[in-house]
Formats: C-alpha cells, structure tokens, sequence
C-alpha cells in the first residue's frame, strides 16, 4: 500500500511540476526544444511535426534549433535521454534486497511514472510506428539503448550480446505494457501492473532460456579437446 501511494503522489507531482509556468521558467533552450516538441507531438503525428513550429513553440531561431538538434528523431531521443536520468536518479535503496523481478518492476513503475505527463505524445508516437516500420526500427533501437539503463538499475546484467539480448527482449516487453498503459486511466495503475507483472513474467522465461543457450557453446568447447584427444591415440595406434 505504501509504494503505491507513493506513486499516486508521485504522478500528482510530475504532471504539476510540468504543467505549472515555474517548471518552464528558467529551462535551458535544449530542455524548451525538447518540451516543445513532446507537446506537439501530444497533438500531431511525429511526421507532421515541422521544425519551424517546433522553434516558434520553443521561443528559438531556426538557426538555434539546427544547432542543438540535428532532427526531430535526436529531439525525441534526447527526450528519451532524460527519462532515463530521471528514472535513474530515483532509485529506491530498500529495493536492494528485494529479488531482481521485483527490482525491475518497481524501476520500470518508475519509468511510466517519469512518461506520465507525456502519455498523449507516447500514444501519439506508438500510432506513428504502427504505420511506419522505419519508425518503429529507429524506435526499437532508443528503446533498447534505454532498456540496458532500466536493467542495469535493477542490477541485472545488461553488457556483451546476453545483455543485448535481454535490453531487447525487455524492450519489446516494455512496448506491449505501454499498450495498456496509455488507455489506463485509473489513478491506481492496476491494468497497467497487471501487464507489467506478466511481461515481467515472459521475460524472466526469456532470459532463462537465453542462459541456457549461452551454456551450449561453452559445453561445445569442453568436448572439443577430448575429439582431438581420440584422434590423436588413433593416429598413434595406426603409425
């Protein structure tokens, strides 16, 4: 009852914090850009989003805008960027002990709670992908670059190609709860945890099977020896 409390509070805050002109006063030109161009996207498809409208929302020159961000894709992964540090900043010391599911679910609760002032720029972002694979492509790559994060907060290995392969496998878990996420609408996140717990629950299927495939080629290597070994007493037997 308390961390979920907690997160009610939590959400409160976020959507205050970024809603009220005091979160916009004082922001740097990068974190205008960036803020300017979640709000248009919460009203308008990402390829309908012209840099010209994302200066004037963001109160800069073009000129300034080309400096800082290449295209609206580096604007979004910079956006990304900072949900990361956000939900990395967060962390919670008491969850230490706790098993490496439950420590995944409460970083990745933290992260919906981080992208709750956003849900209308991430439904509108995830319509996007749907119609366009190249989209959805350069998407999957954010999201799994985002995921080797959220994983490595949970102290789950996250480095060489079995981490790769879980950043992935958890990024495409991710995207299915935000499915759900960004139509619930109770202030308590119930469907929403619902889903996370059983993706959650895929994915600790997923990544045992991945170390049970990682096992095989090491085996491989350790019957190697004993082959050339056997060649070896034959060809001594022969001479």
């Amino acid at each position: 009852m308390a961390r979920k409390s907690a997160r009610k509070s939590a959400r409160k805050s976020a959507r205050k914090s970024a809603a009220s002109p005091a979160a916009r006063a004082g922001k740097s030109e990068r974190e205008r850009i960036i803020d300017a161009f979640m709000a248009l996207l919460a009203e308008k498809p990402i390829e309908r989003i012209g840099f010209a409208e994302i200066a004037k929302a963001a109160g800069v020159s073009l000129a300034d805008l080309r400096g800082a961000f290449a295209s609206t894709l580096a604007i979004l992964a910079a956006h990304m960027k900072e949900t990361d540090r956000a939900v990395l900043a967060g962390g919670d010391a008491d969850m230490a002990e706790e098993p490496p599911r439950e420590r995944l679910f409460d970083v990745l609760m933290r992260r919906l709670e981080v992208l709750a002032p956003h849900k209308d720029a991430v439904r509108s972002l995830m319509r996007s992908a749907a119609r366009n694979p190249g989209l959805a492509f350069a998407l999957n790559g954010l999201a799994v670059r985002s995921q080797q994060w959220m994983l490595t907060a949970a102290d789950i290995g996250a480095s060489g190609p079995r981490g790769m392969l879980r950043a992935q496998g958890l990024a495409l878990q991710f995207a299915s709860v935000l499915r759900t996420w960004i139509n619930d609408e109770d202030e308590g996140l119930a469907r929403t945890m619902a889903a996370l717990d059983r993706a959650l629950a895929r994915g600790q299927r997923w990544s045992g099977f991945l170390d049970d495939l990682f096992r095989i080629p090491a085996s491989a290597c350790r019957l190697r020896p004993r082959r050339r070994r056997r060649e070896d007493d034959e060809d001594t037997v022969a001479a």
